[in-house]
């Protein structure tokens, strides 16, 4: 199905969200991409323009710093972009206990998972619902159904967009917007390099592909449904979590990290 749509992708330049990119200009989508990386950016949007042969627009941006999001929105104003759907997917993740870690990364990461999410979303979301189409598809994790011992922020920050999407799920219905959460577990990208996590159990019990993961997401934006937890064993341990005990669940979590 082709659609009359422009999707908006933060955090395009890898991973999960260069997957969800090339799956919504499969559909003939217009593309916004953003990310920190000029060159991947580049190279993505090329290929989606010769693949769609639809509009694809490069904007780089630092969701981190303090105007990260309102610069982006500005952008986006000033070329006449207004996204009908958007996906935040940028975000990322650091390993160790929480009294060592730098203030200053600490910061960044409650930025980009948290703020930046939720500036874009606040700012984009009043559009489609006057026009009464499109939505979001908030990248989560299946860290966000319990508590993280040695990644306590990352954790924390994804629980807060899983629960922010299912409030905005719920508010949106009847408006013809979907809101999605997507709650991936270990996958192959960039991330467990970027958080330290390369040697741990986490990742060395198994990863999925980022484009298995991308091709869950955008199935169940599409289904209308509030949560998407691809993979048979992140479904089972995002069930698992919720009628375990908490003591329980936190050494499970702390052994997994270490």
């Amino acid at each position: 199905m082709q659609r009359d749509e422009t999707v908006l992708v933060t955090g395009a330049s890898s991973g999960i969200g260069r997957e969800l990119a090339r799956c919504f200009a499969a559909e003939g989508c217009r593309l916004v991409l953003t990310a920190r990386r000029q060159a991947e950016l580049d190279a993505l949007a090329s290929e989606l323009r010769t693949r769609s042969g639809h509009d694809v627009t490069v904007i780089t941006a630092d969701l981190a710093a303090p105007d990260g999001a309102r610069a982006l929105l500005s952008s986006m104003h000033e070329q006449g972009l207004s996204p009908d759907v958007l996906v935040n997917n940028a975000g990322f993740g650091d390993r160790g206990a929480f009294a060592d870690m730098l203030p200053a990364r600490i910061e960044a990461m409650l930025a980009v998972n948290v703020t930046a999410l939720t500036v874009l979303a606040r700012a984009l979301l009043p559009a489609m619902r006057e026009r009464r189409r499109g939505g979001l598809i908030n990248v989560a994790s299946t860290a966000a159904f319990q508590p993280g011992p040695w990644m306590a922020t990352y954790y924390a920050s994804k629980a807060y967009v899983l629960s922010l999407s299912e409030a905005l799920h719920f508010e949106c219905k009847g408006a013809g917007i979907t809101v999605t959460c997507l709650c991936p577990g270990a996958t192959a990208t960039g991330f467990a390099a970027e958080a330290g996590m390369q040697g741990s159990l986490l990742f060395r019990l198994g990863t999925m592909d980022a484009a298995d993961v991308a091709c869950a997401a955008h199935r169940g934006f599409r289904r209308g449904r509030a949560i998407v937890v691809p993979g048979w064993r992140n479904k089972l341990g995002a069930q698992s979590v919720r009628v375990s005990p908490r003591a329980v669940v936190r050494k499970l979590v702390a052994r997994l990290q270490r």
